[in-house]
């Protein structure tokens, strides 16, 4: 199967204009305004790329994969495993030790539903920082419901950072794991997974790291970060919807009892028993989302094409200019600054509630996002109901900043 090439980018001198043109939506208009996508965390645009991979899979390979010898059959299978092979050395990982899923909430839940569950007992504990999305906090509260562990949160500093001293202080021996994002999607946070682990490792806690807001802007080196878990999600790093990974040890993979049951994930059946698959296909019950994980494939070579250090060098350039025009308004708070941050503020102005400035950006063809970010233990430390939240990616332009800034001073006078 041919995916539609990226036109040959390159990846130390990145022509940007060039790059934002593959983008079709950021071509349309919002309420007769041109429209600024600033909405990234949420998710990713989709580069043509990306779309024609999946448009070719339907119009000329679309068969299921794993269950037939035919030709069809075979190229199916031959592109959903090739998506799982680019994916693997995108994170720097074995392929036959990542699992592929809808996303990142997914991922949890297996590591919640397959490893947790089957180990912990009452005494034990859950360490969960209090910047996670709720993806990482829910499926743990589920848990601690069947088995009488408990939930602990580390605690982050006013600035959005995290609170390092105090966490290493709280893996105390009743700690069997711990769940930290690598990047928070209301803060911008970069946490220092790597040492965290390491520390985490030193105690014998397992780790579960949501990397749903690190892969898409950053170089990710999963082996170098040394967790036990690692999860992504697709549609957030260009790719479609539904689509993402959970990155597992072998051991762990080995001894986790399945998820959900069903077709290709056995090996055979009978009313007697079952002989369940290898890892990762073990966990892969039912028909996945073929198409999907061919454009996540296309998404990884595009990414790749334009270079993941290149996108972190360009989000933190566009960045640093939000944030200095935004701290030019006249009371306006951001909320989150730490020293090590990804292209994310969250923010309110004085006198002026969060839904009713989105509503009024969207007027100006202005996409933010407004709430509370499926975070509200986060939002209840800083003592606000909701924030606004611009995101950046690469495809962004300094042009739209000022467009966004613009509209926001018009939305002010507006709310007088």
């Amino acid at each position: 199967m041919n995916l539609p090439s990226t036109h040959g980018i390159d990846a130390v001198h990145v022509d940007w204009a060039r790059i934002r043109a593959d983008f079709p939506l950021l071509e349309r208009t919002v309420n007769g305004k041109p429209l600024v996508y600033l909405d990234s965390a949420n998710t990713g645009q989709k580069p043509a790329a990306v779309i024609e991979a999946v448009d070719d899979f339907y119009r000329r390979h679309n068969a299921n994969v794993s269950r037939a010898v035919h030709t069809l059959g075979s190229e199916a299978t031959e592109v959903y495993e090739g998506a799982r092979k680019k994916l693997a050395r995108f994170l720097n990982v074995r392929a036959d030790e990542l699992v592929l899923c809808s996303g990142t909430t997914f991922a949890i839940n297996l590591v919640a539903y397959s490893w947790a569950l089957p180990r912990l007992r009452s005494g034990d504990v859950i360490l969960v920082s209090r910047m996670e999305h709720h993806a990482n906090i829910v499926p743990w509260q589920l848990v601690v419901q069947r088995t009488g562990a408990e939930i602990r949160v580390a605690e982050i500093l006013p600035d959005g950072t995290l609170d390092l001293a105090a966490l290493y202080a709280a893996m105390t021996s009743e700690v069997k794991l711990l769940a930290v994002t690598h990047v928070s999607n209301v803060l911008g946070t970069v946490n220092p997974v790597r040492e965290i682990c390491r520390e985490a490792r030193k105690r014998g806690i397992a780790t579960v790291v949501d990397g749903s807001q690190a892969a898409p802007h950053r170089p990710v080196d999963v082996a170098a970060i040394g967790c036990d878990f690692y999860a992504v999600t697709g549609h957030k790093m260009c790719g479609p919807t539904g689509t993402g990974a959970l990155w597992a040890r072998r051991e762990h993979l080995a001894a986790m009892p399945p998820f959900i049951g069903g077709g290709e994930m056995i090996k055979e059946v009978s009313f007697d028993g079952t002989v369940f698959n290898d890892p990762p296909h073990k966990f892969e019950a039912g028909t996945p989302n073929i198409a999907g994980f061919v454009g996540l494939g296309a998404a990884v070579d595009y990414l790749e094409g334009v270079g993941l250090a290149n996108v972190e060098a360009r989000e933190t350039e566009l960045l640093a200019h939000a944030t200095e025009e935004l701290k030019k308004i006249d009371g306006l708070r951001i909320f989150g600054e730490a020293p090590e941050k990804a292209a994310v503020i969250s923010f309110l102005v004085e006198g002026a509630h969060a839904h009713d400035l989105a509503t009024l950006l969207d007027l100006e063809g202005v996409a933010v996002r407004s709430g509370q970010h499926c975070a509200h233990p986060l939002l209840q430390y800083f003592g606000v109901a909701a924030t606004l939240r611009a995101s950046f990616a690469f495809y962004n332009t300094h042009e739209e900043i000022e467009a966004f800034v613009a509209a926001l001073n018009k939305a002010r006078k507006l709310l007088g």
